[in-house]
């Protein structure tokens, strides 16, 4: 039956993985459909990020305090709804909405998903192999997800990305209902620090809608540098409520923890580039290079595959050979070389050979990053800790929507480029595979 479980919980995060990585490969097509624009269209994956870190916090309380296997089932039917509401969006505004829920989603879903883990296996060497294979689930949701979406944007429509989310969390949540062991009986509402939620909730989702808002609306306006002044009001009100709390959401001796706080610090700052890089990979190929969705999705394959090389295959034996500080260093080294050889491939003139190296060497360092930092940020913290420590450490993917995302709005775009380069004819298959490419 833990076999079972782990299935569950292993195709719940490869649904979001999938999804991550889908809506990337189509936000060319969803900005030339309904009318984003240059700035605006980063608010497809930003708006995402607005629910998700907002309600975080709130989420990981109400897995401890309400039940794991609700919130997971209740986390896949918001996702799923939200998705279809996606799918049917006419205008960018409801489209945004409806990232917005599934966001909301994501906060459920994610702590739930993790409680259910630590639940269900035991500390060591069980544990540390089921969160490896929802490491694993993760890269392979990002091998799917942009062939997948190529595909589908290139046959179905962009429409069709959200749609197929739909029977996918419907079957999640039969499995769930099924397999999961159900919550103890009643709902502990006691202790759910209220006052901490909602000022938690409104002051982070401030500050992620101040950063995403930023580079749109001027960083000096009210939706750029007011939004993120409220906010930073609001989280330092909460760090006081904590302090005088019986039973605080987020106990302030988890700032003393140093491998919980250096995770969240390189949760921060590398996921936020690694997936700021993704972005303007994505346009790099389809604006500047003329490839199709499909095209970009194949383009994008060698950086999946060896995303999974490196949790599968590279992790267990850096890990066993080189210990958790020194493999993480290794894969951090590598991710920030990566990055600067993709950075340097980007040009008007450009080919996909020059990004190739760049990208293989950022997907092995990134499935090699991915499930350590989970490893590592529970190292030195007591068990009565860890549900505590799963609201503070956001998933590398969406803390990285959440962080990276507002720099990308200045990102290449089909206006922008036409003053760089000529457009050049688009074609469905990346240059290394094209004669001449």
């Amino acid at each position: 039956m833990d076999r079972l479980r782990l299935a569950l919980l292993i195709f719940a995060a490869f649904i979001i993985s999938i999804d991550f990585n889908i809506v990337y490969v189509a936000l060319p097509d969803i900005g030339h459909e309904l009318g984003f624009t240059a700035q605006s269209l980063q608010w497809v994956v930003s708006a995402y990020a607005v629910g998700f870190g907002g309600l975080l916090l709130l989420g990981g309380r109400a897995v401890d305090r309400l039940g794991a296997r609700r919130m997971f089932v209740l986390g896949l039917a918001i996702f799923g709804i939200a998705s279809f509401a996606g799918g049917l969006a006419g205008a960018p505004g409801v489209l945004v909405a409806a990232r917005v829920v599934q966001g909301t989603g994501g906060a459920l879903l994610f702590p739930a998903t993790l409680a259910l883990i630590n639940n269900t296996f035991a500390a060591g060497p069980a544990r540390n192999r089921a969160l490896s294979l929802w490491g694993v689930a993760g890269s392979t949701g990002a091998v799917v997800g942009p062939m997948a979406g190529g595909v589908i944007t290139n046959y179905l429509g962009w429409e069709w990305i959200f749609f197929v989310n739909a029977p996918l969390t419907l079957a999640a949540i039969l499995a769930a209902l099924r397999v999961l062991t159900p919550d103890p009986g009643g709902y502990a509402w006691g202790g759910f620090d209220l006052p901490g939620a909602l000022v938690a909730t409104a002051g982070s989702t401030l500050v992620v809608f101040g950063l995403a808002s930023g580079p749109e609306a001027g960083w000096g306006s009210a939706r750029g540098a007011g939004a993120l002044a409220l906010g930073g009001v609001l989280l330092a009100a909460f760090v006081l409520i904590e302090r005088r709390s019986r039973d605080p959401l987020a106990p302030p001796r988890l700032l003393g923890v140093r491998s919980l706080v250096t995770m969240m610090a390189l949760i921060f700052v590398l996921m936020g580039t690694i997936n700021t890089l993704h972005y303007l990979f994505y346009m790099d190929v389809q604006e500047v290079l003329g490839y199709t969705a499909l095209g970009a999705g194949l383009a994008f394959l060698p950086m999946s595959v060896t995303s999974i090389v490196g949790a599968a295959k590279l992790l267990p034996l850096l890990l066993s050979r080189l210990g958790m500080r020194n493999a993480l260093f290794v894969g951090v080294l590598g991710a920030g070389l990566a990055m600067a050889a993709v950075a340097a491939g980007m040009s008007a003139d450009g080919s996909y050979w020059r990004l190739l190296p760049g990208i293989v060497l950022l997907g092995l360092c990134g499935g090699l990053v991915y499930p350590m930092v989970f490893l590592a940020s529970g190292t030195d913290v007591a068990p009565a800790s860890r549900a505590s420590r799963r609201r503070w450490s956001p998933p590398p993917s969406r803390s990285a929507a959440r962080w990276g995302w507002p720099r990308s709005s200045r990102s290449p775009t089909r206006a922008s480029m036409s003053a760089r380069a000529p457009r050049r004819r688009r074609t469905w298959w990346p240059a290394c595979v094209r004669p001449g490419g």
